[in-house]
């Protein structure tokens, strides 16, 4: 797969605070990409550096082999946390105006931001201000505005800002068809769930320094502990005690005839090994190894750098 975009020793200073520091970075062409960072480290700066809001010290950014330049502004698309939209202009007016700044014709605009405005149920806002709507309903036609030009690349920060849980759903399932038909997603969100459910690869920055980045399973994977989870129906306890003493599970729960506990799988043993040993305990109902999710991940990688 090659890359769609690739960011080399990109660095940004504002006065005496360094929002980016040799940062590095390739995205596969139709991946959908999370961008993770506490507040603060930087995730903001990269994508107004992509954007051309800023321009960085030193290093550059190519987008499907292009330097960036104003001949990237139509593969691009960007929805900011921040809405970008004129408060006292019609949102219908507001939208074919932004279709026209990204290269769309006239005839296009208007047959786009229709096929949009109409797959949201959003037609009756047309001639609606900003200012007499919820942040929610303002985040459906940012959404909008991001797409309807159909860029090369996306670029979600905390899309799912003031929506409830049915449009965040509506929004998430949008970005993921988006995907499924080529584009590629920059998603930069602090809600891990998120990540989990959409992501297939990911970046994460802490204090303008890029800590870990890669495709979101093997991440996850090299993050393991090593433990297992374990259910065990007993039939009997005659084994337990030996058991208990070599492997010293946690336990969870034990009633008379089950029991749930975590065990730490040794190094001189694989893992068939110890689910045969765990055969000898009684009929086992669940044996699966814990891995940590990316809120997991998330901790634990910034806690270490």
């Amino acid at each position: 797969m090659s890359d769609l975009l690739v960011s080399k020793g990109i660095s940004k200073q504002f006065g005496n605070k360094i929002a980016l520091n040799n940062f590095d970075l390739s995205i596969p062409q139709g991946a959908i990409y999370g961008l993770l960072g506490p507040n603060g480290a930087g995730k903001t700066t990269f994508l107004r550096i992509i954007n051309q809001i800023t321009a960085p010290d030193s290093g550059e950014i190519t987008i499907a082999g292009k330097h960036l330049d104003k001949s990237i502004v139509p593969m691009v698309g960007y929805m900011p946390e921040e809405r970008g939209l004129y408060n006292n202009m019609k949102i219908g007016e507001q939208a074919l105006y932004f279709a026209r700044l990204k290269g769309l014709n006239h005839a296009e605009a208007i047959k786009k931001t229709r096929f949009w405005f109409e797959k949201l149920e959003i037609m009756e806002w047309w001639d609606k201000k900003l200012t007499e709507l919820s942040k929610g309903m303002g985040q459906k036609v940012q959404f909008v505005i991001t797409v309807l030009h159909e860029p090369k690349l996306l670029i979600f920060d905390e899309p799912f800002s003031g929506f409830d849980p049915v449009n965040a759903k509506l929004i998430a399932e949008e970005i993921i068809g988006l995907s499924k038909k080529g584009a590629t997603i920059i998603f930069s969100t602090h809600r891990m769930e998120s990540v989990e459910e959409m992501c297939d690869h990911i970046a994460l920055i802490n204090q303008s320094n890029k800590i870990l980045d890669g495709e979101i399973n093997a991440i996850k994977h090299r993050f393991k502990s090593g433990k297992y989870f374990v259910e065990i129906d007993r039939s009997d306890k005659s084994g337990w005690a030996e058991f208990k003493e070599q492997f010293e599970p946690e336990i969870i729960s034990e009633q008379e005839h089950s029991m749930k506990f975590n065990i730490s799988k040794p190094d001189d043993i694989n893992s068939n090994e110890l689910l045969i040993k765990l055969t000898t305990l009684g009929h086992i109902a669940q044996f699966k190894e814990n891995i940590p999710s990316m809120n997991e991940v998330f901790i634990r990688a910034v806690s270490e750098n």
